[in-house]
């Protein structure tokens, strides 16, 4: 931990002297965090920046302890500091802040940041969760490190359907509450590290079935084309099988008078829900034609009586 930090600060530039920033570091394994000691108030402030980066492939929270009491004039805002590649976990209130909401509460972090990543690189990031369930409370916000893309970002968002739900993307009030659940996350010389583990896996209230609904793939002008069509149909079918045996795929299908319900979304028939369940963790948040993928699990009865509502 010690030699991590110490080599990110040294890279990043955020160091105030030569030799090595971070002094020690106590590490509690069984409540997931840690404390770094600086050898000064400056540097601590600095690292603040690196909350968010990926460490053995999760991302850590870094807050002040909730004891800490800032010293007049000494610091600075390290809010100003971006780090390249690092996406913070807080959003402070800005007019660039952008709210997004109807989230279906099935999507982790990862997904919702790939789909928001799509349109540039983040900032900041912070889906709202359930204190008691840990589950999205579907809804979240968010920062571009380019804020010129903000409105760009908000227009190709806002109203898009994922699931049952839309988007509702716009700009943050400024002055909003910046994080529900924990109103100590931004006022918290140590660095507490939160060092997430195996229980921030996905996490989801759905019971698998044997069908999978795949939503975000494909657009209903693509499904006019007979030939696409049939292109579409085949590599949802290949895929899919690489995962369990597929016993049957439905593309509802428009025509120029009708488009039936369900259009938009692929759903594929396995021949157990155990199958499904591996092809639902493979494919959430894969990309198809640069789109994000959000699967869910559809009921077989509905499924066989073509109700694709």
């Amino acid at each position: 931990m010690v030699e991590f930090f110490n080599a990110k600060m040294q890279e990043c530039g955020l160091c105030t002297a030569s030799g090595r920033p971070v002094i020690t570091a106590q590490i509690d394994m069984e409540k997931n965090y840690a404390f770094l000691e600086f050898r000064s108030v400056e540097e601590t402030t600095q690292a603040m920046a690196f909350d968010g980066i990926i460490l053995q492939g999760q991302s850590l929270k870094i807050r002040r302890p909730k004891d800490y009491q800032a010293v007049p004039g000494l610091g600075g805002d390290s809010s100003m500091v971006h780090v390249p590649g690092v996406v913070s976990t807080v959003v402070p209130d800005s007019p660039h802040k952008v709210f997004i909401g109807g989230l279906p509460n099935y999507l982790n972090e990862d997904q919702v940041k790939e789909l928001l990543a799509s349109f540039g690189e983040l900032k900041a990031f912070n889906l709202v969760k359930d204190s008691a369930t840990g589950l999205s409370k579907g809804y979240a916000f968010c920062e571009y490190v380019d804020m010129s893309i903000t409105d760009v970002a908000i227009q190709g968002l806002n109203g898009m359907q994922l699931g049952e739900k839309k988007l509702i993307v716009q700009r943050a009030s400024v002055g909003a509450k910046q994080n529900m659940n924990n109103p100590d996350a931004i006022n918290m010389v140590p660095v507490q590290l939160q060092i997430p583990g195996l229980e921030l896996n996905k996490v989801t209230n759905e019971v698998p079935t044997e069908i999978l609904c795949l939503m975000n793939m494909v657009l209903k002008d693509e499904l006019f084309d007979d030939e696409e069509y049939e292109e579409i149909y085949e590599d949802v079918r290949d895929e899919c099988s690489k995962y369990g045996n597929v016993v049957s795929v439905e593309i509802p299908r428009p025509t120029p008078e009708f488009e039936p319900p369900g259009c938009g979304k692929i759903f594929v028939e396995f021949s157990s829900a155990s199958e499904s369940k591996v092809a639902h963790q493979a494919l959430t948040g894969r990309k198809f034609s640069n789109r994000v993928v959000v699967v869910s699990y559809f009921e077989p009865e509905k499924y066989h009586r073509k109700e694709f509502s």
